[in-house]
């Protein structure tokens, strides 16, 4: 309605008052509960109502310049540079909040920890006890560690896309009261690896890395291609891992159309520190997959090029593969064909529309349907998910020392496969999460804004599984396996809207952490 000389001040807008009075000037505004003058933090008047619209047309308001009601103000005081301060979390303007998710109310969000043990699966303990269950702890033949996914909220996206932060007070939306926050959450967790999505990269070097540092962190990062600000990154304990390989993974491919976005992924190998017992490496992965919802193509070849990387990094001699956490904002919702085929390890996509793939479209109309095959064959990998041609060596990083290989000749071994629609992959893949509360259907949500609520946040795990009898959904590791042994609940809508949405005062992203403890078995 505004010109573009309106700003927006996390919920609340500033445009000049010649702008107002343009747009308004013969219009009317009624329903004004009250006029409090002059604001206290501003030289301009505060105009709020509970049912305040721009688009009405009461009385005339400006032609008159008679004295406004309850207080001793006139347009005529204010100059042409003045500012009007326009409160958007009590406008009925189309776009704004319905007044179910419009509150006020402050509080902590309580989390519990859950924990998957079959002897114990109904205990649970509060966010901060430091109890561990005495069945669940670390012996010899045994490697504990905890992994926690986040997605912290880029400043420079948050400020690109305040439409999506009108319910936020400024002060919760500013990187300086955001920083500490976050922190504060990532102390509290203390997790042992820690895979973070949208790292802006001034604040990774100035604040980020060097704060993980001081606790204790190895940081690797990967930012974005292109001239995006952020990337992802993967930190993890010195006193628990040590690092064999890092593997960043560019979604973008000049001489692929199809691969013009600046998504990316990062791979790390980790070797557990266990001095009394050989272990196997572990392969952790991250990434924040394309958000258009209309794209599912462009998401399933990211997510194909990530898991190619993740099967050449988690390869052993023996042609079997290491144990695998795969982390990120898959930007997919729980059943969609995305989210199935990560944990189903098939996906036929014949006649899929496009818009269907991550779940987030209602309606197909007018979509068109995936090719077959989704990608060219100059990407080099296979329906199977895996390179088909021979990979330039990649550096090699320890913590001790750093060593570059020679790079190779690469030679296309690409194979003559019948044209088909079935995509595959290698591993068996589960979800920290169930994604709904058993007792009563409602949905999880890891993220939550003006716009929706949904989950799009996961943590993948290889496990191979049976079930176990009496005890549904109780998964079992077996050898080479992970083990799920706990972990952090997370909320409904409903349980976010309580303390108005995400970012709040006590939660700083617009995504939850999510967070899972594992137990590799020796």
């Amino acid at each position: 309605m505004f010109s573009h000389h309106s700003r927006s001040l996390g919920r609340d807008w500033t445009t000049p008052w010649e702008n107002l009075q343009r747009c308004c000037w013969n219009r009317h505004i009624s329903s004004c509960m009250r006029w409090p003058g002059h604001y206290s933090q501003v030289p301009y008047p505060y105009f709020s109502s509970r049912h305040f619209s721009l688009n009405w047309r009461p009385p005339c308001l400006f032609e008159s310049r008679t004295q406004f009601q309850y207080c001793n103000w006139r347009p005529d005081n204010l100059s042409q540079t003045s500012l009007i301060h326009l409160s958007s979390y009590v406008m009925n303007a189309e776009g704004d909040e319905p007044s179910s998710k419009r509150r006020k109310h402050q509080g902590v969000i309580k989390r519990n920890w859950e924990y998957m043990c079959s002897h114990d699966k109904e205990k649970t303990k509060i966010l901060g006890d430091k109890n561990v269950d005495p069945k669940c702890e670390d012996s010899e033949n045994k490697f504990d560690f905890s992994v926690m996914s986040y997605n912290i909220l880029s400043q420079d996206l948050l400020e690109d896309n305040s439409h999506l932060y009108r319910h936020c007070r400024r002060p919760v939306l500013h990187w300086s009261f955001r920083f500490p926050n976050i922190l504060k959450e990532i102390k509290h967790f203390d997790a042992d690896v820690l895979c973070l999505q949208e790292v802006q990269e001034d604040h990774y070097g100035a604040e980020i890395r060097p704060s993980l540092e001081s606790l204790g962190y190895h940081c690797e990062y990967k930012m974005r291609t292109g001239r995006k600000p952020d990337g992802c990154a993967i930190c993890f304990k010195h006193s628990k891992f040590s690092l064999l390989s890092v593997n960043p993974v560019e979604f973008y491919r000049p001489d692929i159309s199809l691969l013009d976005r600046d998504n990316v992924g990062l791979v790390l190998l980790l070797q557990p520190k266990i001095p009394c017992a050989a272990s196997p490496a572990i392969c952790v992965a991250n990434t924040h997959l394309l958000y258009n919802p209309r794209r599912g193509d462009i998401k399933l070849t990211q997510l194909a090029m990530l898991l190619a990387e993740i099967s050449s990094v988690a390869h052993q001699k023996d042609g079997s593969f290491c144990p695998i956490v795969m982390c990120g904002d898959f930007n997919s919702v729980p059943g969609s064909p995305l989210y199935s085929f990560i944990k189903e390890g098939k996906l036929n996509y014949e006649g899929l529309a496009i818009g269907k793939v991550s779940g987030q479209e209602q309606s197909s109309r007018g979509q068109r349907i995936l090719s077959i095959p989704i990608w060219p064959p100059n990407l080099g990998i296979s329906q199977n998910c895996v390179y088909e041609v021979q990979q330039v060596p990649k550096v090699e990083k320890t913590d001790s020392d750093l060593t570059q290989t020679q790079p190779k000749q690469t030679e296309v071994l690409v194979t003559a496969e019948k044209l088909s629609s079935n995509l595959q992959h290698h591993f068996s893949l589960s979800s920290v999460y169930s994604h709904y509360f058993p007792d009563t259907g409602i949905p999880e949500v890891t993220t939550c804004h003006s716009r929706s609520a949904i989950t799009v946040d996961y943590i993948f795990y290889s496990a191979e599984k049976e079930d176990v009898a009496g005890h549904p959904g109780a998964e079992v590791a077996l050898v080479g396996g992970l083990k799920l042994l706990a972990r952090l609940s997370l909320l409904t809508e409903q349980d976010l809207w309580t303390v108005n949405g995400l970012p709040n005062e006590n939660n700083s992203s617009d995504h939850l952490p999510l967070l899972a403890k594992f137990r590799l078995e020796l």
